[in-house]
Parts: structure tokens; C-alpha cells; sequence
């Protein structure tokens, strides 16, 4: 009986060391749908594509003097200035970009034809050499300088020019074999990089807003603020039709906007505590953008939530679907983790291509490593859609529940706010809004908010909350 135990484990070994040979060899040479599809030829798909990030090469300046006592210090030895044999002379107006030695250690390089090389620090150098520029971006694929060909309001589009690139021969061989050469433009062929001129990174998240002021009330009190943002959030009523219902149901008479200045009010003061709150979240984020009417015009409104906790950590509302506010709403999702999960990370998002630039300016700026992938489609034809989906339509869910809350405004008067709309929107749902995924509780739970016995008190609450976040803000802002 135990020679036959032995030899199934013996056997059933085997046959996983086959299975794991079989994977190896599927994941090698028989792509999935979905990954097979991102190398199309449809020139439709490929300016989505985002190509991996350049090597990038910084000009820093060194004193010669140092590096002749360095020399000396380690060698024993001095190094001595050019000796030229050949007769040929270099003027005294030739020093080194990047260590300032003069023409005394400056050898000419090539037969007089413009090329220098300096005996100091090693570097070769003409008039036309990146070294006295601040930084040099590399192509990755054959070595050669990207050149500016575009300058953007947000940042410069760098390209590889070089024909002997293995990145546009490759791009050469998936032309189709029918098309002409006029056609060749339509199609991205080219190594291509984005620059950004602005410092997404280095923007304040947590600044305090323009109306983060105290509560003045000559004529009402805080009761009446909190029936305001009841019937206006929770219910969904526009501002006149919240003023409306306090004069017919409590005997109120509010005008809507004061309605509407009660709202942007308390969305300024609650949002430092919404956006500082430790939501301890998985490490399973969603990201979406939908749209909305600014003043008749398309904005957009980006949106990263915990997808197994459902609180939404990180939003932002832009006027362009540029890769700037998706940086940003990223970067307030990210903030929320004392430690960041690095490659443990699984942010999930549609096919549109901000995500992966976005990704590629932290792992440059912040060093952050993670993981995107990319839901494409409407239904599970390959198996990166059908293992999650399910973590796509969970903020899809939300973007239908946000809509709902949104049609009742008609749209927004200013862009500022817009972003207090969704902010106090989003105080709602991670605080007081029941949720049947928590038992019909709200998802993040606080004793003040719980102990109050009706929606006006929590929201003053909320409030008082957010106060306190705007005092604990200064004082670290004067103590710093």
C-alpha cells in the first residue's frame, strides 16, 4: 500500500513539473486575445500605445581643480597638461562644459575637425554635443538622442528619428502589405516620448480652500444647514427644489442660494478630513473617468476607489482627458497607504492610454512600481477581461450612482465648483450613504457620526470634523 502511495506522489509530481513546462511554453508563443490585439495594425488602436520609458542621461557640472586633487590623493600622481607632438594648437578659448578645465587638458580628437576630448574628466565634447544640456533623453531601443518635434501646453513630444531603429523596423513589418506610402503617416512607427513640462508630482493635494472659512449664521442655524445638505445630497433635490420643500414641509423660507452657498461651504470645509481620513485600503483599486457640464462645456471627472472596500480614495474634475488629473486622482489614492504596495498593487482601469503614461511619470518621478492592467472591451473574449471585469463594472456601478446624484444640478456654474459637488458627493457616499455590501451601514463608520440620531446632525458633525482637519493642517503648516 505505501509503494503505491509513493508512486502517485512520485507521479502526480511529474505531472506538475508537465503542466507548469505546458504554461511556460502557452505563455511564450500562443498570446492571449487580449494581448495579441495590442500588437493590431490598426492605426485606430496604436495611438493608444504607451512605449517604455527612455534612458535619460543628466548633465552635472564637476570642478577639474577637485578632480586633479582626487587624482593626486589616490595615484600619487599629477596629471600633467596635453603634450601635442603634432603641431596642432587649441585655442585658450576651449574649456570643458563640465568640468571647466581649460585648453591646457584639452586634446583635439579627431584631426582638427571640431571634436575634443578633455584628459580630466574624460568627456568628448564640440559645439553641438548634449553635454551642456541640463538632461538628454535616449532612445531605448537603438541608443540614439531623441528630437523635439512638438511642444504641447503640457509637455513636448520627443521622437527617435534614427531609420536604423528596431523599433520602427519592427513597426515597418506590420504595415499592411497593400498600403502606400502617403498612407504611412496613419500609422505609429516611430519610438515617440511625452516630456511633461509641469510637475504633477509637486502639486498640494491638501490646500486649504478658498471657502474654508467659519459658519456665520445672522439668520439661520446649523439644524437648518443640515436639512439643506439632507435634501440636497441624499435625496437628490436640485437647490430650488430643497428650498422648496423647507418652506413646504418645515416652514423654512430659504432662498436657493443660500442653498448653494451652504453647499459649497460645507463640501470646502469637509474635504480636508475626506481626503486625509485613513481609509485603510486593499490593494485592489479601480480607476474610471466620466463626464459632466461645466457651464455647457465638457469636463470630466476622475474617479479611483477601493474596489474591495468600495470608498473612493482618490477624484478630481479637469477640462481636458489629458494624463495631468489622472496623475493627480492617483496620486490621492496612493496617499492614503501608510505603506505603498509596490508591485502588490493591482490598479485595474479601460483601455484609454493616460493610465499607463501615468504610471510611467511615478515610476520617473516617485519610484513607484506597479502593476496597471487594462479591461478592454464590453465582454469577456480573453481571459484578462473575465479574471476582472468584475473590478471594472464595480466602478462603473459608481460612476451610474454619481450620475444619478449629478442630473439634478443641470450642470455646474464654475469648475471650482464642480470640485466642491463632488467632494461633498463623496463625503456622502464614504461616510453617511447605507451600503448593502456593509449591511446597509455606511462603508467607513464613526462614533460621532453613528451615536447622532438623524442625517442633519451627522452632516453637522461631518462638519465639525472637517474643522478640526483645517486646524491640524495650520498648525503643522506654521510649525513646519
Amino acid at each position: 500500500m505505501a509503494s503505491i502511495i509513493t508512486y502517485l506522489l512520485l507521479y502526480n509530481q511529474y505531472l506538475i513539473k508537465i503542466i507548469y513546462q505546458l504554461t511556460i511554453f502557452i505563455s511564450k508563443h500562443i498570446p492571449l486575445n487580449q494581448w495579441a490585439f495590442e500588437d493590431s495594425k490598426s492605426p485606430e488602436y496604436q495611438k493608444f500605445k504607451v512605449d517604455n520609458l527612455p534612458k535619460i542621461i543628466r548633465f552635472e557640472k564637476v570642478d577639474y581643480k577637485l578632480l586633479l586633487a582626487y587624482y593626486q590623493h589616490k595615484y600619487k600622481k599629477q596629471v600633467k597638461p596635453v603634450q601635442r607632438r603634432s603641431g596642432i594648437t587649441i585655442s585658450d578659448k576651449i574649456v570643458c562644459p563640465k568640468c571647466g578645465a581649460p585648453h591646457h587638458f584639452i586634446y583635439d580628437n579627431n584631426g582638427n575637425r571640431g571634436q575634443f576630448q578633455c584628459k580630466v574628466c574624460g568627456l568628448n565634447f564640440n559645439e553641438s554635443n548634449y553635454a551642456t544640456k541640463p538632461l538628454v533623453l535616449i532612445c531605448p531601443y537603438c541608443g540614439k538622442t531623441l528630437t523635439q518635434k512638438k511642444d504641447r501646453k503640457h509637455f513636448r513630444i520627443h521622437k527617435c528619428t534614427n531609420p536604423k531603429c528596431s523599433y520602427y523596423l519592427d513597426g515597418l513589418k506590420i504595415l499592411p502589405s497593400n498600403i502606400e506610402e502617403s498612407e504611412k503617416h496613419q500609422y505609429k512607427l516611430h519610438y515617440i516620448y511625452r516630456e511633461f513640462t509641469i510637475n504633477f508630482f509637486k502639486m498640494d493635494l491638501r490646500a486649504l480652500p478658498k471657502r474654508a472659512v467659519n459658519f456665520n449664521f445672522k439668520k439661520f442655524n446649523p439644524h437648518i444647514m443640515g436639512l439643506c445638505l439632507t435634501y440636497h445630497v441624499n435625496l437628490k433635490l436640485s437647490t430650488r427644489q430643497t428650498a422648496h420643500a423647507l418652506a413646504e414641509v418645515h416652514g423654512i423660507k430659504i432662498s436657493h442660494t443660500m442653498v448653494a452657498n451652504y453647499a459649497l461651504t460645507a463640501a470646502a470645509v469637509i474635504k480636508p478630513f475626506v481626503d486625509t481620513f485613513d481609509y485603510k485600503p486593499s490593494n485592489i483599486l479601480s480607476a474610471d473617468e466620466t463626464y459632466i457640464k461645466v457651464k455647457g462645456i465638457k469636463h470630466y471627472v476622475w474617479i479611483v476607489m477601493d474596489a474591495c472596500k468600495k470608498s473612493i480614495l482618490g477624484y478630481q474634475v479637469s477640462d481636458t482627458r489629458a494624463v495631468g488629473p489622472c496623475i493627480l486622482a492617483m496620486r490621492m489614492a496612493f496617499d492614503k497607504f501608510k505603506i505603498f504596495p509596490g508591485k502588490l498593487l493591482k490598479f485595474i482601469a479601460d483601455g484609454y492610454s493616460a493610465y499607463p503614461l501615468a504610471k510611467q511619470q511615478f515610476e520617473l518621478e516617485e519610484n513607484k512600481d506597479f502593476n496597471i492592467t487594462q479591461v478592454i472591451g464590453l465582454t469577456n473574449d480573453d481571459a484578462v477581461s473575465e479574471e476582472f471585469r468584475w473590478v471594472k463594472q464595480v466602478v462603473e456601478r459608481l460612476n451610474r450612482t454619481f450620475k444619478s446624484s449629478y442630473r439634478v444640478t443641470c450642470g455646474y456654474g464654475s469648475q471650482d465648483g464642480a470640485l466642491y459637488g463632488v467632494s461633498l458627493w463623496v463625503a456622502y457616499y464614504n461616510f453617511l450613504r447605507p451600503h448593502p455590501y456593509n449591511y446597509w451601514r455606511p462603508l467607513n463608520e464613526i462614533d460621532p457620526i453613528s451615536i447622532a440620531d438623524n442625517m442633519p446632525a451627522k452632516w453637522q458633525i461631518l462638519i465639525s470634523l472637517g474643522q478640526q482637519a483645517i486646524i491640524e493642517m495650520q498648525e503643522k503648516a506654521k510649525t513646519s
